[in-house]
């Protein structure tokens, strides 16, 4: 069975609707068949946008959670999320890119971060997750299941009634055996990855925002 959908969601909306009785007390990763967890930590108060041309994923989970911090003035934040989750992952052509506001003497400042940009050296990563506010793609699935529960036992996704960090494993999230989004645009306030391989890794830093991503 297979899917394609052209993106365009406003995840902090869809993310309210999908898991409204999730905890709010962290950024949350959910484990996967190997038993990784993504990594439970504080998020800063920038969010950041990544471009790829394409990304190839292994068994996709997705569900709705709450990332929270504090923003830039220290005060706590919080902020629904679309957790994307893969056993596995390659990313052609990636750049991610973060602006900090009001630096004394230079104003915004645009950090660019470009890997993957030769298609035979992909960036590469294992246990992946994404705490995703926005996304724009065209997506195909292959073998996908909307709307079972995050802790239905088949799923490869390790959630348990009892689990900490908190899940609501009746709410709503889906799967899929491979995940290919093409054009990918995104907002996110964290990453999180067993490993990360990015060849041909670039980062430079520019005054403005015109240097961002997209």
């Amino acid at each position: 069975m297979e899917s394609q959908v052209r993106g365009g969601t406003r995840w902090k909306r869809f993310a309210l609707v999908m898991v409204p009785s999730v905890a709010a007390t962290a950024a949350i990763g959910v484990g996967l068949a190997q038993g990784a967890l993504a990594a439970s930590f504080s998020v800063s108060g920038q969010e950041f946008k990544v471009h790829a041309d394409q990304l190839v994923g292994h068994n996709l989970i997705q569900y709705g959670s709450i990332a929270t911090g504090k923003d830039l003035k220290g005060k706590d934040a919080a902020h629904p999320v679309v957790v994307s989750g893969f056993s596995d992952a390659k990313i052609t052509n990636m750049c991610q890119s973060v602006v900090t506001p009001d630096v004394p003497f230079f104003g915004s400042i645009t950090l660019r971060l470009e890997a993957g940009t030769d298609a035979k050296k992909p960036v590469e990563a294992s246990n992946l997750y994404l705490d995703v506010s926005e996304l724009n793609t065209d997506a195909e699935f292959t073998n996908i299941d909307i709307g079972v529960a995050a802790g239905d036992p088949s799923n490869k996704t390790g959630i348990q009634p009892n689990a900490k960090p908190q899940v609501n494993p009746y709410g709503f999230a889906q799967r899929a055996d491979v995940a290919k989004l093409s054009d990918v645009k995104q907002k996110a306030w964290a990453t999180t990855a067993g490993t990360f391989k990015l060849s041909g890794l670039s980062l430079r830093l520019s005054t403005g925002t015109d240097k961002e991503c997209y």
